[in-house]
């Protein structure tokens, strides 16, 4: 994984920008408009810069695989930065009834996570469309083996989150159980995964 020191961030932020216009929470949120290119370009931006302050973004060598996994108890993100990010994202990104919808949505998603001290939670994950097939269940495969580590050294658990089926039967292949559904307001079905480090015998 790319060294974060070295990173290009600028095409880090391109390609989670790609990424995010295939997410249906992404799509739900982002105001559909002449910019909503842009729109999608600055949560990119948002994301990207979150998790660079909470040394949270891990980058795959050849930027095609992109995660941000914050350790819960490390998050610095206060009151005041935490308003001031929703009111420009609001103004950029969702407009202010979709970015009202989007908050109550998140207030019941964050009631769904581990009420615990400290753990792993993988708030993005994605490969980049050129890159999947053959190629990118290597490069799917090395990242998750790259959590797992971070999992493992920290001896914590690990949360994600999903409202595609086809990628929570992908975590749960990779030793993820699903611990909770929820029926989002869109009709999907939200699944809430956790992975426990195996305990050395």
């Amino acid at each position: 994984m790319k060294n974060p020191k070295n990173l290009d961030v600028k095409r880090v932020i391109d390609h989670v920008a790609l990424l995010l216009q295939e997410i249906p929470s992404s799509l739900e949120v982002v105001k559909d408009d002449k910019n909503k290119e842009q729109r999608f370009h600055y949560l990119a931006k948002y994301m990207v810069k979150k998790a660079l302050r909470n040394n949270a973004l891990i980058v795959s060598e050849d930027y095609t695989g992109i995660a941000i996994l914050f350790e819960m108890k490390n998050f610095k993100e206060g009151f005041w930065q935490t308003l001031k990010d929703d009111l420009i994202l609001a103004f950029k990104v969702t407009g202010l009834r979709k970015g009202w919808k989007g908050l109550q949505t998140q207030k019941i998603v964050r009631k769904a996570r581990p009420q615990l001290d400290n753990y792993l939670y993988c708030w993005f994950w994605g490969i980049l469309k050129d890159s999947r097939g053959v190629t990118s269940q290597k490069l799917a495969y090395s990242m998750k083996d790259e959590f797992y580590e971070i999992a493992r050294q920290k001896k914590l658990p690990l949360f994600a989150e999903t409202r595609t089926r086809r990628i929570s039967i992908a975590y749960q292949r990779y030793g993820f159980q699903v611990v909770k559904k929820w029926e989002h307001p869109s009709g999907d079905t939200m699944y809430f995964l956790r992975y426990d480090t195996p305990r050395n015998k």
